[in-house]
């Protein structure tokens, strides 16, 4: 039964005549994602006290699949390049899950462009920014939306829950990776259900322990009106497809359940049904459960001609799905006025305190009419909402928040997405998501200091670059060659391709494939190449919306940072302020050579001593 008449509705005050600006703090300057691929973001801290660290992903208008992580030992935030001249699409967005040996692995792919996923592992526990190289899944049909999951009744396995056969969901369970980082599919990939709609669109959620919930539409709201909104769950142990109730639906391997859109289906699967309202498009944005189990969701209500977007936590009782109205969404987000018109600014549960709700409304404040996000807490019993607003007098839309899965004891629980919005993917017709991601915790900052430790700067405004071809070698005293450094470059490719070695020095060399345009680095005389190259995708700028399957051409470089640093025995570089390989080994800075390529050093930076990233990051900024 649903329950939606005769609601009272306690608002609380929310001081919208009040003139100061909050929208957050910025964690990632550029980034946007979508809401199906989860947890985009994590928060993962170890009993011994030895990680306590938070990772929230991205994928910028370039391409370039990021993260942030941010290490709360050490008060240390670094900008991590997971892969770059990616699909353009904010539906790319990485998600990641912690290993049993606490290393952090990172799930990506194409927006329904590839039969595959990719993926990275980094090489040290806990730590980004050493991900080792790209690897693939290779599946049958294309995929969309990689939702990884490790239970404590199976923790030798990764079960990955995407859209993949048919366009609908899609489950597979995974080993473990061995010792060189390689995966293989153990049972799957099965489809799960089957709609009486093209494309169902499913959140995913554990327990943590034996079970995977899916909360799934009929298919787009776009398309389909009514749209359902369903809900059943994955018993790892049998394998089998249940509804909330535990009653068995399906043994997945066996076929997908098949699903209805008619009345006679809610009589047969009753405890299926979240919602079936008629002239509805339900969209479906998180799912969760409470202390017992029972699930709540949260959803968003889509008028016939789709200009009303409405908000709703549904729950299962025990007995039967309920639902509480929590406020107006107002239409869809964004400044393109006739696509994607069931796009709503976006819910958040809080998977630590039922009954609260994240919501990004509009709402008339000091700069107009903007998306603010405001915090929804239901009590089920008396059946009343209380809001209370999170940002307020915004400049820039606040969208599609998110709260951070493990983060109860994290002062950074809260992300959400913050700028101009044009489209989930770049084209020539429109230029995509310029927003950048913002969140309720400011990062302390390490301090800065570019001449602690300098030996050399030079270029810059005093215009004493290398030319072409020249080389210059730095003479070290003994006693420094095996301190900790760092050597910032500033590289000026000018329409050439690079070739040749940029900088080298003890043990270890910098340089750039000529075909592939990707980094190498080598450390006592073994080469890593990197998984990114050193370009963009903004060629997709040229050509028309849609996911083609096409890899349009790389957009080389013209100028680029890079950053080498050696703390202890590890070697790690940036590309433009973001990590890209970090590699351990013999290293030093006696030989140092630098400029045997076929480029330009416009500025080169060199400390006797391992700068942070505030450092780096202002060094680049120096360059552009």
């Amino acid at each position: 039964m649903v329950e939606g008449c005769g609601i009272l509705f306690a608002q609380s005050q929310l001081a919208s005549s009040e003139q100061v600006v909050y929208e957050g703090h910025t964690l990632i300057d550029e980034g946007a994602w979508c809401w199906f691929a989860d947890p985009r973001a994590l928060h993962y801290e170890n009993a011994s006290g030895t990680i306590n660290s938070s990772y929230v992903g991205c994928i910028d208008v370039h391409g370039a699949i990021k993260a942030v992580q941010y290490d709360f030992l050490k008060k240390q935030r670094t900008e991590v390049l997971i892969r770059s001249y990616f699909q353009p699409d904010d539906h790319d967005n990485p998600t990641f899950i912690v290993l049993p040996d606490e290393r952090v692995m990172v799930f990506y792919s194409r927006h329904t462009d590839e039969p595959c996923f990719y993926y990275r592992i980094s090489r040290l526990p806990g730590d980004l920014t050493t991900l080792g190289e790209e690897k693939k899944i290779q599946t049958k049909d294309n995929t969309t939306y990689p939702s990884p999951f490790i239970l404590s009744d199976d923790p030798e396995h990764i079960y990955l829950c995407w859209r993949g056969i048919n366009w609908h969901p899609t489950i597979a369970k995974l080993s473990l990776p061995d010792a060189d980082d390689n995966v293989r599919v153990e049972w799957g990939p099965y489809q799960i259900v089957q709609s009486t709609g093209a494309r169902p669109y499913a959140k995913y959620y554990s327990n943590g322990k034996d079970r995977i919930y899916l909360a799934y539409t009929t298919g787009h709201p776009d398309n389909e009106n009514p749209n359902w909104l369903y809900l059943n769950c994955v018993n790892i142990h049998t394998l089998q497809l249940e509804d909330v109730q535990g009653h068995l639906l399906s043994t997945i391997a066996d076929g997908p359940f098949q699903v209805s859109r008619e009345e006679q289906y809610v009589k047969s699967f009753p405890a299926t049904v979240i919602d079936h309202t008629p002239d509805i498009r339900d969209w479906v944005w998180q799912i969760t459960t409470d202390t017992l189990g029972n699930p709540f969701v949260a959803m968003v209500k889509i008028s016939g001609n789709k200009k009303i977007h409405d908000y709703y936590y549904a729950y299962w009782d025990g007995m039967t799905w309920k639902e509480i109205f929590l406020t107006h969404g107002g239409g869809h987000f964004y400044q393109t006025p006739d696509i994607e018109t069931c796009y709503s600014g976006g819910m958040a549960l809080d998977p630590l305190h039922e009954g609260v709700v994240y919501c990004s409304v509009p709402v008339d404040g000091a700069f107009g009419r903007v998306y603010e996000i405001r915090k929804y807490t239901v009590n089920t019993q008396s059946r009343t909402v209380r809001a209370e607003s999170v940002t307020h007098n915004s400049r820039k839309n606040n969208v599609r928040p998110y709260i951070l899965p493990d983060s109860e004891d994290s002062p950074l629980r809260l992300v959400w997405m913050y700028g101009d919005y044009y489209d989930w993917i770049v084209s020539s017709s429109r230029s995509g998501y310029p927003t950048a991601l913002h969140g309720d915790f400011q990062w302390s900052e390490e301090t800065a200091d570019l001449t602690d430790g300098l030996i050399v700067d030079v270029g810059g405004r005093s215009g004493n670059a290398l030319n072409c071809g020249e080389v210059r070698r730095v003479e070290m005293s003994r006693e420094g060659e095996n301190t900790d450094f760092t050597l910032f470059l500033s590289i000026d490719l000018s329409n050439v391709r690079p070739e040749g070695k940029v900088c080298s020095g003890k043990h270890w060399a910098w340089e750039a494939d000529s075909t592939t345009l990707r980094p190498v680095l080598s450390i006592d005389g073994k080469k890593y190449l990197s998984s990114n190259v050193l370009g963009t995708a903004d060629s997709w700028l040229n050509h028309a919306r849609g996911t083609t399957g096409e890899w349009y051409p790389i957009e080389p470089y013209r100028r680029f940072t890079l950053t080498v640093v050696s703390k202890g025995c590890r070697l790690t570089t940036y590309i433009n302020g973001c990590a890209d390989q970090s590699i351990e080994g013999d290293i030093g800075l006696s030989r140092l050579t630098l400029g045997r390529f076929n480029g330009w050093i416009q500025r080169y930076v060199l400390s006797r001593r391992a700068l942070n990233s505030v450092e780096i990051a202002r060094l680049v900024s120096q360059c552009r």
